[in-house]
C-alpha cells in the first residue's frame, strides 16, 4: 500500500523555492498541503483535541483545497511563514489575536509527535544567533575570523585599530526603511574614526576581513551535501547577483564532518553555510542560515537541491 501521509509546506504566498520543492514532491505523488499562518480564518482553520482518546493529538487542519488529519502528517517543511498582524483591529486586540494565533496554531503543530521537521522553527531560532554560531564553529575546529560583539565604543575602536581591515555586520537581518525606502545591511568596512557613542545603544558585530579569493555556500539536506564556489570580487557577494560566477566543488571530508556535527548540535536536518575562501584555499567560517535561500543556485548549477528536499520530506518519520 502506498504511503499517502501528507507533507505540510508552511510558507508565504510568493515563494519560488517552496514551489520547486512542491513540484518535486508532486513528481513523487506525495500529498502536499501548503498554507501560510497569515491566512488564519476562513482560508485556514485548525481543530485539535487533547485527552480522552488513544492519540495525544487528534484533529484537522483545513485550507480551501486540502483537509489534513493531524495524526497523519508525514513531515513539515517550515519555509518562510508570515504571521497575521490583524491590521483591522485595535492595537491591543491585534496583539492579543496575534499571540493566540502563534501559540494556538504553532503550538498545535509543535505538539505533533510524528512528523519530520525541516527545520523545526524552535531549532531554527536557537541556531540563528551569530555569537552562538561563532562559538560552536570554533569549538568544532572551524576557522573563525577574529570577531568582537560589543556596545562599548572604546572596545570597538580598539578592536578596529588592531587589524588592517574590519567589517561591521548586522547581528540579525531586520526589515528596515529610511525615508520610506527599504534598505538592508551589507557587510561593510569600518574605520575607528567612524565609531562614535551611537555604538553604545545596541550590540554591534565587528569582524576582521578575510583576504579571500571567493566564497563558498554549502547546503546540507539530510545526508546530501551541495558545495558551490562563488566568485564575485566583492566583499559581500549578495550586493549584486548579476556579477557572480558559480563552480560546483567537493567539500573536504574533514569540513563535511564538522558541518554535520554543527547541525546535530542545534538539532537541524538542513542548513546553508557561508565561508570565505582565502588564497591558500582554506575556509573561514562566516555564518549559518538555518533556512537560507538556495533556489537560484539550483538554477545556475543544475544541482538537485529541490529533489533532495523532496526526498527528505517524503522519507519523513517512520509510520
Amino acid at each position: 500500500m502506498s504511503d499517502r501521509r501528507p507533507v505540510l509546506v508552511v510558507t508565504e504566498v510568493d515563494d519560488i523555492t517552496a514551489d520547486m520543492v512542491i513540484t518535486a514532491l508532486n513528481r513523487q505523488k506525495v500529498p502536499v498541503a501548503r498554507f501560510n499562518p497569515a491566512d488564519i480564518g476562513a482560508a485556514l482553520t485548525v481543530s485539535a483535541r487533547f485527552g480522552g482518546g488513544p492519540a495525544s493529538v487528534a484533529g484537522q487542519l483545513r485550507t480551501p483545497s486540502r483537509t489534513v488529519d493531524l495524526a497523519e502528517v508525514r513531515s513539515v517543511y517550515w519555509r518562510r511563514p508570515v504571521w497575521p498582524v490583524f491590521a483591522d483591529l485595535e492595537h491591543d486586540d491585534a496583539r492579543f489575536a496575534a499571540a493566540q494565533t502563534r501559540y494556538g496554531l504553532a503550538g498545535t503543530l509543535y505538539a505533533l509527535d510524528g512528523p519530520l521537521w525541516v527545520n523545526h522553527p524552535l531549532r531554527n531560532a536557537a541556531a540563528d544567533y551569530k555569537p552562538a554560531q561563532l562559538a560552536v564553529a570554533q569549538r568544532l575546529g572551524l576557522r573563525v575570523p577574529p570577531t568582537l560583539v560589543t556596545n562599548d565604543p572604546d572596545e570597538a575602536r580598539c578592536f578596529v585599530s588592531s587589524y588592517e581591515q574590519v567589517i561591521f555586520k548586522t547581528l540579525r537581518w531586520t526589515p528596515y526603511q529610511r525615508d520610506g525606502v527599504p534598505v538592508t545591511g551589507w557587510a561593510d568596512r569600518v574605520s575607528a574614526t567612524e565609531i562614535d557613542e551611537r555604538v553604545s545603544v545596541v550590540p554591534h558585530l565587528f569582524q576582521t576581513v578575510v583576504d579571500k579569493t571567493g566564497d563558498l555556500r554549502v547546503l546540507i539536506v539530510g545526508r546530501d551535501v551541495f558545495a558551490v564556489h562563488i566568485e564575485s570580487g566583492m566583499l559581500d557577494w549578495r550586493k549584486n547577483y548579476s556579477n557572480l560566477a558559480y563552480r560546483v566543488v567537493d567539500l573536504p571530508n574533514r569540513v563535511e564532518k564538522m558541518l554535520f556535527a554543527y547541525l546535530k548540535h542545534f538539532g537541524l536536518v538542513s542548513g546553508s553555510f557561508d565561508f570565505a575562501v582565502d588564497k591558500t584555499g582554506d575556509l573561514w567560517w562566516l555564518e549559518l542560515n538555518p533556512n537560507g535561500q538556495w533556489g537560484w543556485l539550483e538554477e545556475r548549477t543544475g544541482l538537485g537541491m529541490s529533489a533532495a528536499f523532496a526526498d527528505l520530506l517524503t522519507q519523513g518519520a517512520a509510520p
